[in-house]
């Protein structure tokens, strides 16, 4: 279970340090401390976290990934190295989102 949690909080780390690039300190504090939901035990705090891991996967990585590749691509520069690890940041941000899961079921089983 402990591993879940990691991979949770490593995935929303990884979004923060992405706003923080670009100056957004509000937003990158608000993904950072995000997976605190973790430690209330509501049944919809790990919806929530799985949702938002969801949206950033193809709203933040996605575009942002899209966006970097079209830029090298139209300079001549080297796109495919970049584009495999967006690729891979896009793909753990979606583990992590189904690592979510996992705490949802084994909340569910508690409460029973």
């Amino acid at each position: 279970m402990w591993w879940r949690v990691f991979i949770i909080f490593l995935a929303f780390a990884l979004i923060g340090a992405h706003f923080l690039r670009y100056g957004q300190t509000l937003w990158s504090l608000v993904f950072i401390s995000a997976p605190l939901l973790l430690f209330i035990r509501h049944r919809y705090s790990a919806r929530i976290l799985q949702i938002s891991l969801i949206f950033c996967a193809f709203g933040v990585w996605g575009i942002s990934g899209y966006d970097a590749v079209q830029m090298r691509m139209s300079m001549d520069a080297p796109w495919l190295r970049l584009a495999i690890i967006m690729s891979a940041v896009t793909l753990f941000t979606l583990v992590a989102a189904f690592c979510c899961q996992g705490i949802i079921k084994h909340r569910a089983k508690a409460s029973h």
